[in-house]
C-alpha cells in the first residue's frame, strides 16, 4: 500500500484540544480528516485559562467523545491521558470515576498485589471509556524528594530500580488485560531534577546517574514497553547540546542501540517552556525526529494553539521535500506507530 507523506505524517503527531464533544466543524475534526492526526491526549484542567474543564466531564461523556473521534478518524486513533493516580488524577471520583492512589503511596506499601488491583482498576475504567494509551507508569527514580514536578507530586514508586520495575510490571499487566496500552517515562531519568520542565531549563548534568536507566532497560528486556516518552532535561555528559527530546546521542546512541529498543517513542509535550523558550518549532521539531521521536505531542494546555497541527504538518513536510529529513525516517515511525496500534482492542 502507497501511503501518502501526509497520512504518515499526521500520524506522528499526537495532540489535545479543548471540548467535551466535538462536531464537523470543530478544529480537531479538521485535524483529524484533512491532516491524518494518529493520537488525541485528554486533558481535566485548562491550564491556559485556568478553568477545570478540558474533555472530562463524566464516565458516559468521555466514552461519546471517544467514539465520536475515532468515528471522524479514518484509521484507528491512539487516545491518550495521563492517569497516573494520585496527584497525577484526570479522572476523579467527583465526576463519577473510580479512586485511584499515587505512585509513592504504592511503593512505600510495597504490595504488589495492591499494585496490580490498583492497575486493574484503571486499565477497566480506561478501556470502558475508549482510552487505549495511558501515558503511566512513571519510572522515574526517587532521587531528589524535593523534585517539583516528580517527587513532590508523589509519581515515584522508589529510589530503588528493583523496586520500580516491579511495580512498573504490574501496572502494565493491569493495564494490557483490558487491553489497555501503557507508556514508561520519562527517559532517561527526570528524578533527580530539581526543576519543572513545564516552566523552563532543568539541568540534571550534576544529578543524573545511570540507575535512572534500569527500570527501562528491565521493562525492554521484560517485553513488556509498550511506548517511551521523552524527558526535556539538559545533561552535558550525555549530550553537551541538546536536551534529551531533541538528542540523537539519548534517543538514538543509547535507548534505541545501547538498550535495543525498538518501539514508539513519544515526546513529552513540546509547548512545554524546556523546550518552546529555547528553540523555534521547526528546529524543535527537526531535532526530535531526527534523535528518533515517533510520536511528537503537543497537548495545547498551557497555550491554546488550534493550529498547531496544519503549521507541524507543514514544516516536517518542508523538512522532507527539502531532505532534512529523508522520507525512509518518517516511513520508520509510521511503521512502529502501525505496529503498536495493531495491539488496540479500540
Amino acid at each position: 500500500m502507497n501511503l501518502s507523506l501526509d497520512v504518515k505524517i499526521g500520524q506522528m503527531i499526537m495532540v489535545g484540544f479543548r471540548g467535551l464533544s466535538v462536531t464537523d466543524d470543530h478544529p480537531i475534526v479538521r485535524d483529524l480528516q484533512e491532516f491524518h492526526v494518529g493520537s488525541i491526549v485528554f486533558f481535566a484542567y485548562d491550564v491556559a485559562n485556568k478553568v477545570p474543564v478540558f474533555n472530562i466531564e463524566s464516565p458516559e461523556q468521555v466514552r461519546r467523545l471517544t467514539r465520536s473521534l475515532q468515528g471522524f478518524a479514518a484509521s484507528p486513533l491512539l487516545i491518550s491521558i495521563d492517569q497516573e493516580g494520585g496527584k497525577v488524577d484526570r479522572l476523579v471520583q467527583e465526576q463519577g470515576f473510580p479512586p485511584s492512589v499515587s505512585a509513592a503511596y504504592l511503593g512505600s506499601l510495597n504490595d504488589l498485589n495492591t499494585t496490580r488491583r490498583y492497575a486493574e482498576l484503571t486499565g477497566k475504567t480506561l478501556s470502558e471509556i475508549g482510552i487505549n494509551l495511558n501515558l503511566a507508569p512513571d519510572v522515574d527514580l526517587n532521587i531528589n524528594p524535593n523534585n517539583p514536578i516528580i517527587a513532590q507530586r508523589e509519581r515515584n514508586y522508589s529510589s530503588d530500580p528493583t523496586i520500580v520495575t516491579a511495580h512498573a510490571k504490574e501496572v502494565i499487566s493491569g493495564h494490557h488485560k483490558y487491553g489497555v496500552l501503557c507508556t514508561l517515562k520519562h527517559f532517561p531519568g527526570h528524578g533527580s531534577s530539581s526543576h519543572d520542565s513545564h516552566l523552563g531549563f532543568v539541568d540534571v548534568t550534576a544529578s543524573w546517574n545511570e540507575q535512572e536507566l534500569q527500570p527501562y532497560t528491565n521493562m525492554i528486556n521484560a517485553g513488556l514497553c509498550d511506548a517511551v516518552m521523552t524527558a526535556h532535561i539538559y545533561n552535558a555528559n550525555l549530550d553537551s547540546d541538546f536536551p534529551a527530546t531533541l538528542s540523537k546521542q539519548i534517543i538514538a546512541g543509547i535507548l534505541r542501540q545501547r538498550l535495543h529498543y525498538d518501539g514508539v517513542i513519544i515526546s513529552d509535550d513540546m509547548q512545554m517552556k524546556a523546550i518552546s523558550e529555547y528553540y523555534g518549532l521547526e528546529t524543535a521539531v527537526n531535532r526530535a525526529i531526527d534523535a528518533g521521536v515517533d510520536i511528537i505531542s503537543f497537548a495545547n494546555n498551557s497555550v491554546n494553539d488550534p493550529d498547531s497541527v496544519p503549521r507541524v504538518t507543514r514544516i516536517i513536510r518542508h523538512l522532507v521535500h527539502s531532505g532534512e529529513v529523508s522520507e525512509a525516517r518518517i516511513d520508520e515511525s509510521y511503521k512502529r506507530i502501525r505496529t503498536l496500534k495493531a495491539r488496540m482492542i479500540h
